[in-house]
């Protein structure tokens, strides 16, 4: 197999990608490819190129919910009604296929970790036409276009108004706990999400480039964000003056953060560290970090959402490989994938970790073949 600056290389002379950053730590030994350029036939990429890190996001979120649970602040089986009153009496579609004014109340109240393990009843499923997930659409948009959502208040008041598909526990279903855990903490701290990641993760880690806006200083290392087109080129989907100019109306929790490669490389190292901090504070618990990245789901909550999961369960926030479905698949291996082309996973086991940062947006739960061949590369190179 070709060096990994080799093998991504290839992806930018056939027009797949613009550029990459990617990084594989382990142990003494880093490698690092940056390839190609920040933009389409823009100034080359660099290591401190800032991406779009869409729901490589999620992980970092729970951490900080983890915070707070290690703070007193918030307890695993606490009902999330007392700080998200717009879900203290949910409702649930009597069956999946019911239409959605067919609905009983929830068996009983969602919990904190009803939503670290995104199994609180709201998310999407592998089946897009069910009644309950169309009416979700209008409220859980696109995580991509964060402009394109309103302030939290309204967020929330707007989602209540949606049956959840299933009753809380019962099913694995995407995306909309992680947007929930961002507005729970918010709610419990008293701060703003950028401002309490700011304060108790990122300054902590020093992911000095991570956060839900990128200001004028730090543009012109910003990347430009592409989507494929239906003739299979590149068309742009967002701009470095774009959607993370300012501070959004509403900072997400699932997939608002934009940061560096070196930014969720820090983060990963204090997973992998039981979560030291590298100057020897602890940012979290061992009992934490092993709460995060240990497969919480059952089969049967996880066949509802199998669209998203090949191989996996879910820990807090992110995937955890439970079968050998494919080569990179490592009992174990955590972390998770975001719609803008990026991925990043550690694998205790090994003392491992795997990033990869790109600007062409998924157009599938199916990860495209160069990442693919990214984490082919990475689970051979460990």
């Amino acid at each position: 197999m070709a060096d990994l600056h080799d093998m991504l290389a290839s992806y930018v002379a056939d027009g797949s990608l613009p550029g990459a950053v990617a990084v594989l730590a382990g142990g003494d030994r880093t490698e690092v490819a940056v390839v190609g350029s920040a933009s389409v036939g823009g100034t080359p990429m660099a290591r401190d190129s800032i991406f779009r890190f869409a729901s490589i996001t999620k992980p970092i979120t729970a951490a900080a919910v983890m915070i707070l649970v290690e703070d007193g602040r918030v307890a695993l089986d606490d009902p999330v009604g007392r700080w998200l009153p717009e879900l203290a009496d949910p409702k649930v579609v009597r069956t999946p296929a019911s239409p959605v004014d067919d609905v009983v109340p929830a068996a009983r109240p969602i919990t904190v970790f009803d939503l670290l393990t995104s199994c609180a009843g709201y998310g999407w499923a592998s089946d897009f036409t069910l009644p309950a997930i169309q009416a979700l659409f209008p409220v859980q948009k696109d995580g991509r276009e964060v402009a394109s959502f309103p302030p939290p208040d309204v967020w929330m008041a707007d989602l209540a108004r949606v049956p959840m598909l299933y009753q809380p526990g019962e099913a694995w279903l995407y995306d909309t706990c992680s947007t929930l855990q961002g507005v729970l903490i918010a709610r419990v701290s008293g701060q703003s999400l950028p401002d309490f990641l700011a304060e108790r993760v990122f300054g902590p880690l020093g992911m000095a480039d991570a956060g839900f806006e990128v200001p004028a200083a730090k543009r012109a290392r910003f990347t430009s964000s592409y989507r494929v087109d239906p003739a299979g080129g590149l068309e742009l989907a967002d701009a470095p003056d774009g959607q993370w100019r300012t501070l959004p109306a509403f900072p997400l929790g699932n997939g608002g953060l934009a940061g560096t490669a070196d930014d969720w490389l820090a983060f990963a190292r204090m997973l992998l560290a039981g979560g030291t901090v590298a100057d020897g504070r602890r940012l979290l618990t061992t009992d934490s970090v092993r709460l995060m990245t240990t497969d919480h789901t059952t089969s049967r909550q996880r066949e509802i959402g199998a669209l998203f999961l090949e191989g996996q369960g879910w820990g807090f926030g992110g995937s955890v490989d439970i079968a050998p479905v494919d080569p990179w698949n490592v009992p174990g291996r955590y972390g998770w994938v975001g719609g803008t082309g990026t991925s990043a996973h550690i694998t205790p086991s090994a003392g491992t970790i795997a990033i990869l940062l790109t600007q062409v947006a998924a157009d599938s739960p199916v990860a495209p073949g160069w990442m693919r061949d990214f984490w082919r590369y990475a689970a051979s190179a460990c």
